[in-house]
């Protein structure tokens, strides 16, 4: 403090209109003694405040927001604060992922006639800042590249399904496919070791049909765009709560799509497999057994256990079967209750805010920023209007800095808070294999933790927690100032 005493930080105030800026008003008028560290940006209501404010505000080089506006019930929209505090609740949950202390973020309600409570919430904020000292800067961290350790155990035996139904199946679909316009499912790709999506219409193309631990994608994807038509749609437990997520925010018709389903017993993590087979001219062939699948390349053997080579959400998934589905094949998995953290985030858990910062800033100089991510995202349904691509707003550069990029990752992120199901498809569609799923995990840990163990995509009938909100909130505990 002695050092920094008599200095400015950079401490920007979100203030609703109709209360806390008039109560800094008041303040102001009655002379009442104020920091001038604070920069204020008045803004119409406190649920007008963007998450993405007060990271793009600390990414940028703040050492501080504070947002203010009316106390509950007297907000002059109603409701505004009320939506607000989940949001704001949120994002301090997510602040540390990234590195960034979440004591440097605060909100609070002033009314208009409070000048002198306004005058002692913006001391004692300052004061705090000042504690803490200038805001470290991505730009200064030290890069830091780590894995997270993948042996873990897994809530539910993993395999490679050979005892799937896959026959059954194939039954099934060729007797509905003549009232469907096609079924989506996964045949063999460019070789045995890779599978694509296939659209079957025909009998002769359900023969294609591949099960396994090669059929990596979620084709939920493809659902919103053949929004009124008849179609199929073969999945995975982690799939089909991409589809109940949908079928929330109603962005696909129940009527419209049929569910097929059979249990999972776990996908491989293909960038495992193609960091272990390297360089290759040829894939030679490719068999399993029960528990490994066996690629061989070149002529050369590579055996992929799967309770070692499971892609990491695999590991602590609760869904091997699916939460919703109008045709079921296969013996359902048992899962065995416990408490997991996926490695990614157990990982980040173990880290320290600077390293964590080191670490992202590491990650994001290796993006590509091709957005593979964001359209590989079941979720991400507004990519025609993407903030990244908009310039009106302008909110991002096309800058190559880790800033920018993970602002990016951040905006992402947020934007899927109570909406992302864990599929994965975001990391796994990844180039250069950036562990961004762990961002999301975070972001459904803050949520789970808020708002009851609410998980997304398991109740196609609940309300998203950020979509609606409780006049008394039993999970969150508001400053005392």
């Amino acid at each position: 403090m002695p050092v920094l005493e008599g200095k400015e930080l950079r401490i920007v105030g979100f203030l609703c209109n109709w209360c806390s800026y008039g109560g800094a008003d008041t303040a102001g008028v009655a002379r009442a003694g104020q920091p001038t560290d604070l920069r204020v940006i008045r803004v119409p209501c406190t649920g007008r405040v963007d998450p993405l404010f007060i990271v793009k505000a600390l990414l940028e080089g703040a050492d501080g927001v504070l947002v203010s506006g009316c106390h509950p019930r007297d907000c002059h929209y109603s409701v505004g604060n009320f939506y607000a505090r989940r949001r704001l609740e949120v994002v301090r949950e997510f602040l540390p992922v990234i590195g960034i202390d979440p004591r440097r973020f605060a909100y609070t309600w002033v009314s208009a006639s409070e000048g002198q409570r306004w005058q002692e919430v913006v001391q004692k904020f300052t004061a705090e800042i000042h504690d803490l000292g200038p805001a470290p800067r991505l730009e200064d961290a030290k890069p830091l590249l780590r894995l997270a350790d993948m042996a873990l155990t897994s809530l539910h035996p993993l395999g490679t399904g050979e005892k799937a139904a896959l026959a059954e199946l194939k039954e099934a679909i060729k007797a509905k496919l003549p009232e469907l316009e096609f079924v989506i499912g996964w045949q063999q790709g460019y070789d045995a070791a890779h599978t694509v999506p296939l659209f079957m219409k025909t009998p002769e193309d359900v023969d294609k049909l591949v099960w396994g631990p090669l059929n990596v994608n979620n084709l939920a994807v493809y659902l919103p765009q053949f929004k009124g038509r008849k179609v199929g749609i073969v999945v995975k437990g982690c799939d089909s709560r991409s589809i109940a997520e949908l079928l929330q925010e109603k962005l696909i018709n129940r009527e419209d799509v049929t569910i097929f389903s059979i249990p999972c017993e776990g996908v491989l993590d293909m960038a495992r497999v193609n960091t272990e087979l390297g360089r290759y001219t040829k894939i030679d062939s490719v068999t399993m057994d029960e528990a490994s699948v066996t690629i061989t390349a070149d002529g050369k053997e590579h055996r992929f256990c799967m309770t070692e080579c499971a892609q990491g959400k695999c590991y602590g998934c609760t869904t091997p079967g699916a939460v919703i589905a109008d045709q079921r094949f296969g013996t359902p998995v048992e899962v065995t209750p416990a408490a997991h953290t996926p490695p990614e985030l157990a990982m980040l858990d173990a880290m320290s805010l600077e390293e964590r910062m080191g670490f992202w800033k590491a990650q994001m100089e290796r993006c590509l920023r091709c957005y593979a991510c964001r359209n590989a995202c079941p979720m991400c349904v507004c990519r025609d209007y993407c903030i990244s691509d908009a310039r009106d707003p302008h909110w991002m550069s096309q800058g190559e800095s880790a800033r920018d990029k993970l602002f990016f990752q951040t905006i992402h992120a947020l934007h899927l808070a109570g909406r992302c199901t864990g599929c994965g498809e975001c990391q796994r569609a990844c180039p250069v294999g950036i562990p961004i799923l762990a961002l999301r995990q975070q972001i459904a840990r803050a949520v789970g933790k808020l708002f009851g163990g609410y998980q997304s995509g398991i109740n196609p009938e609940a309300i998203p927690p950020l979509l609606t909100y409780a006049v008394e909130e039993p999970h969150i505990h508001e400053r005392d100032w």
